[in-house]
């Protein structure tokens, strides 16, 4: 008799400064380890993007924030895709130089991965991103423009027949900030992480399709104290090598109607079959997780990946099995996947009692 698969959904939310996760690409390795004891793991682009380095993992699913979230509420499904045909857009404030760089970096998908991209777009005014900070900490941003984007996007859509989103914004340049500063030596928090996330989740809300972004900047003088955690970015010119092959292979987006899942077919993914969510222990107030708490998925908070902002669990009312460090969450992941009680593997262990 055959189980259903096995599946993990891998938070690690954006731009709120986590120990692990919230620097370039490195939750990848744990995104790595969970991979080889699920059969599928959902996650979004800020654990799978390291700039110019990416990891291929066949079962794992590169879904946009805004999309996790419809997801966990039940109102979106996922369905797997063999490959994206993925529309590039390209900010007009960026400068002819750094606009070619990306332009070539895009070609080198196509000539080296095999990526399938269309024809691009350069939204008809600058998108003009500002970048902003919560008095937590956290980052966030508006864009000036945010029609001139949706416009964009709708001629890749409709035209180019685009089924996944690829957005390049000019993000301002403060090389002397502290902010910066503290980030690319392994402190502090990611000041465009927030701002990303709103041009993606307003592309993914509008159309339903796959979206990521990667800025663009003006590289940074060589730091000889740059932090591990932050070097992928200071590889190039450019981030947007993994946006393309992450949105290359992202699911589509089947949307319920009418409360009818007469669009799904076999093989979608639906909110119910997830088996477990892990998430930093002091970041539990996200929408997905709230969504997913109503559900049987059990959750693992890992206190070992400190965020700038705190929410716990406890204080919401989910029930979560709380492990120091994600070392510990792989067993109990591999524990809850062979049915096994975490309690069995501890040794002391208690009668069971009489109701």
């Amino acid at each position: 008799m055959n189980q259903r698969p096995y599946t993990v959904v891998l938070i690690v939310p954006t731009g709120v400064g986590a120990a692990i996760g919230g620097y370039a690409g490195d939750a990848l390795p744990v995104a790595r380890a969970i991979g080889q004891i699920c059969d599928r793991l959902i996650t979004h682009p800020n654990v799978l993007n390291g700039a110019q380095l990416y990891w291929n993992l066949p079962n794992a699913l590169y879904v946009e924030g805004y999309g996790l979230d419809k997801f966990a509420a039940g109102c979106w499904g996922l369905r797997r895709v063999h490959q994206n045909r993925v529309g590039l857009i390209l900010d007009r404030g960026i400068e002819p130089d750094l606009r070619l760089r990306h332009l070539q970096a895009a070609d080198a998908t196509r000539a080296t991965l095999g990526l399938n991209l269309t024809d691009y777009v350069i939204t008809d005014t600058p998108l003009k991103v500002e970048l902003r900070t919560a008095s937590s900490g956290a980052s966030w941003g508006t864009i000036g423009n945010p029609d001139s984007l949706l416009r964009a996007a709708e001629v890749l859509i409709h035209q180019a027949k685009a089924e996944a989103i690829a957005v390049v914004a000019r993000f301002p340049d403060d090389p002397g900030s502290e902010a910066l500063e503290a980030y690319r030596h392994g402190r502090g928090v990611d000041p465009l992480a927030g701002a990303e996330a709103v041009i993606s989740h307003l592309i993914v809300r509008t159309f339903q399709v796959p979206c990521a972004h990667a800025p663009a900047l003006t590289p940074l003088p060589l730091d000889p104290d740059l932090s591990p955690r932050s070097a992928a970015e200071e590889l190039g010119y450019t981030f947007l090598p993994c946006v393309l092959v992450g949105l290359s292979r992202a699911p589509q987006f089947v949307v319920k109607k009418s409360n009818s899942l007469s669009s799904s077919f076999p093989g979608d993914i639906w909110a119910e079959e997830v088996d477990a969510v892990v998430i930093p222990a002091t970041a539990c107030g996200g929408s997905a997780l709230l969504s997913f708490s109503q559900l049987p998925a059990q959750i693992i908070a890992v206190a070992e990946n400190q965020t700038a902002i705190e929410v716990c669990p406890e204080p919401l009312g989910i029930e979560a099995m709380r492990v120091n460090s994600y070392l510990e969450a792989l067993g109990l992941l591999v524990a809850h996947r062979a049915g096994i009680s975490a309690d069995a593997l501890r040794p002391s262990l208690s009668s069971i009692r009489c109701l």
